[in-house]
């Protein structure tokens, strides 16, 4: 089996795709640990 024919079986599965904008993500990640801080520190868990 060549380099090419195993490529060529890869089929996608609907997962993320690594074109897309990676500052959005990366801003969405760090919102969602402030939130969460925020929350843990409002009901004392801490």
């Amino acid at each position: 089996m060549t380099a090419q024919s195993a490529t060529a079986v890869r089929v996608r599965t609907g997962g993320p795709r690594e074109d897309g904008p990676k500052i959005v993500e990366h801003v969405m990640g760090w919102t969602l640990v402030v939130v969460l801080a925020m929350l843990v520190t409002q009901l004392g868990l801490l």
